[in-house]
């Protein structure tokens, strides 16, 4: 039966093996296109049995517009575009519906038809193979139709194009980027939201990276599941409508705001909320919400630029607290003094068990902090219980009891201090500025009375007193140097931890404690 069914086909396998049905099989060979989907019937039973000679692997299927939905998944799941062939006529009009979908869902798929000859038809000429998958691959992906004229089948190809790299990667300005994280630090409920787009483009690895570095929440849309997973602890998607409400600034990741996401529009917004849009289509920008900040290009390059960007960028209080919170043991002692730290520290860093907290109390007394530890520290061990002794300083704080971490080192008591050090009280000014003012006269005179030697090197004197001092920029530096004092129980430690000068605590909505608008 076989035999015969070889003998039936004789003729085909010679059309085939002519230089158009061969080039084009090889052609789809070598633009790494493994797939094709379709409904074979003349002129392009050829085609089907070329690509198969090729080594492509050919699956019939009963309706054009599955196949074309088909072929166009494989362009999403690999990365190649997947081939839909189909006849001419009906065969292609079937099709249209799955060629929408790809464009719509920016999935790279290439449909190839027959026809008639070119000098049959009205209008419309014979493209290039590789040029096809090019334009189905490159900015943003979708269907690319290739027709194929009648009066090709006999034609002699010359040469094959060699296989179309993958689409260049574009970068995001550098000045908008630093301007997302600027939004980003300045939110106070931010929210990520990943797209589709981001699985397209790869991100996974990186946005896991970021949202780990930042802490930030996400939510996925339904064909962005998966880029992070469902389970992870900074999912949101089973409070999607509270999310999305309570979001003063939403980082858009290759997602768009249409009816999935109810148009970015209030009541499910905030009418006032801020929109960085990622996105590697600039006609995406702006739909139905102009973007606080635009982002255009590839969304895997753009979060690795946030990702070195946020690491070189100082912190602020809430990225440090943050990331001290996730870190500190449930049962231990947080003695905590100093203006925005010790006020921020209230909030973000939790207790579980009763008398764990120490702080300036009712007189607002600086300077208590490192008296307190030491004698956290000294009943602790003699209690043998195991509990470790955590002081978080403002920088200003530190400095009127600074020297008693010669106590801790000379009893060798197991304390960890944290200075969240911003160049001042309240507020300082970065080193480069300090050197300015230096250069213009007196500083006594010139100087903000809030002020302190920038990016004092208080790590050094725990390290020259016998203790371990940690100088900290970064989050990854952060959490390295806290997890090592924490597992550390030989000797005292100190972390200091230089932040943004300009850092502050964010705005609040009611005046401080019970003053009167009277």
């Amino acid at each position: 039966m076989i035999a015969a069914f070889c003998k039936r086909f004789s003729c085909a396998g010679a059309k085939y093996g002519s230089y158009f049905y061969r080039a084009m099989g090889e052609s789809l060979s070598l633009q790494k296109v493994e797939y094709m989907f379709g409904i074979v019937g003349v002129p392009i039973i050829e085609v089907a049995m070329a690509a198969q000679a090729a080594g492509i692997k050919y699956v019939g299927m009963r309706n054009e517009q599955a196949a074309c939905y088909a072929a166009s998944a494989i362009g999403y799941l690999t990365g190649r575009p997947g081939a839909c062939l189909v006849v001419s006529g009906p065969g292609l009009i079937h099709a249209l519906g799955g060629m929408a979908n790809a464009n719509m869902n920016c999935w790279p798929v290439v449909v190839i038809g027959g026809s008639s000859d070119r000098n049959q038809e009205t209008a419309g000429a014979f493209q290039e193979f590789p040029q096809a998958v090019r334009t189905s691959m490159y900015g943003r992906p979708g269907a690319c139709y290739v027709d194929i004229a009648g009066d090709m089948v006999n034609a002699k190809v010359d040469r094959i194009v060699s296989c179309c790299p993958p689409p260049p990667v574009s970068l995001a300005d550098h000045g908008a980027v630093t301007e997302a994280i600027s939004v980003l630090k300045a939110a106070k409920r931010p929210l990520v939201i990943i797209g589709k787009g981001a699985a397209h483009g790869r991100a996974e690895i990186a946005l896991r990276k970021f949202v780990k570095m930042s802490g930030l929440p996400f939510l996925p849309t339904p064909m962005g599941k998966g880029v992070l997973p469902d389970d992870h602890p900074n999912c949101v998607a089973a409070a999607r409508s509270r999310a999305l409400l309570q979001a003063d600034v939403v980082l858009l990741l290759g997602a768009r705001l249409n009816w999935i996401l109810h148009f970015g529009l209030p009541p499910r917004f905030d009418p006032d909320v801020k929109v960085i849009q990622v996105d590697l289509c600039a006609e995406e920008m702006g739909n139905n919400v102009r973007p606080a900040v635009a982002l255009l290009g590839d969304i895997n390059a753009i979060v690795t630029q946030a990702l070195a960007l946020q690491s070189t960028l100082p912190m602020n209080y809430y990225t440090v607290f943050h990331h001290v919170s996730q870190l500190l043991p449930h049962d231990c002692i947080i003695v905590s003094e100093g203006a925005n730290t010790m006020d921020i520290g209230r909030t973000m860093l939790n207790n579980y068990l009763p008398r764990h907290r120490l702080d300036a109390g009712t007189f607002g007394t600086m300077g208590v902090g490192l008296g307190f530890a030491i004698a956290a520290a000294a009943v602790e061990r003699s209690r043998n219980k195991g509990r470790r002794i955590v002081c978080v300083e403002g920088d200003s704080a530190f400095g009127f009891s600074g020297m008693e971490v010669e106590t801790m080192c000379r009893y060798n008591l197991p304390v960890v201090i944290i200075v969240v050090n911003n160049n001042g009280i309240y507020s300082g000014v970065d080193p480069e500025t300090w050197k300015e003012m230096a250069k213009m006269g007196d500083l006594t005179a010139i100087a903000p009375p809030v002020t302190l030697l920038p990016e004092a090197r208080y790590d050094k004197i725990m390290a020259a007193l016998g203790g371990r001092g940690f100088l900290v920029r970064t989050v990854e530096e952060l959490r390295s140097a806290l997890q090592l004092s924490l597992s550390d129980w030989e000797k005292p430690s100190l972390l200091n931890i230089l932040i943004d000068p300009s850092s502050d605590r964010k705005q609040q909505e009611f005046p401080w404690l019970t003053r009167s608008n009277l």
